[in-house]
């Protein structure tokens, strides 16, 4: 298992404050061959008659030296996990946790808010040090 992101008590805490339930912390997919760790599940019942609303959340600090390399790494891990939950739980849907000041300094430039369309990458935007979700991107 690696180890938690900078940031992971943080936008555990932002979703719990946004309503989520934390299931998996965390998720772990089991392939026979492998194992692999999404940072965390949650849940949220959106109605009393309805299924409830399940998610899984990769975490990125974007704290190294250079966030391009950081988001070449985060996008291809979240590739990578989003078929892998396709197989397991089709019905969960993966999101990209991304901080507040990454998002407005990196996620705006062309080429990398051109990525994240083409690949339909969902993004929830973080801010660290209120530890509250500032934004979702569906």
């Amino acid at each position: 298992m690696s180890a938690k992101d900078k940031f992971h008590d943080a936008v555990k805490n932002a979703l719990i404050k946004d309503g989520w339930k934390i299931t998996h912390d965390p998720f772990r997919l089991d392939f026979g061959f492998t194992d692999t760790y999404i940072d965390l599940g949650a849940e949220k019942v959106i109605t009393a008659d309805k299924n409830d609303e399940k998610i899984a959340i990769e975490i990125k600090s974007f704290i190294s030296k250079s966030e391009l390399y950081e988001f070449y790494t985060a996008l291809g891990q979240f590739l990578g996990y989003r078929l892998a939950l396709k197989r397991v739980e089709p019905e969960r849907v993966l999101f990209l946790a991304v901080p507040k000041e990454t998002y407005n300094s990196l996620f705006h430039q062309t080429i990398i808010a051109d990525l994240v369309s083409e690949n339909n990458v969902k993004i929830i935007v973080y801010n660290s040090i209120e530890e509250v979700i500032v934004e979702w991107k569906k």
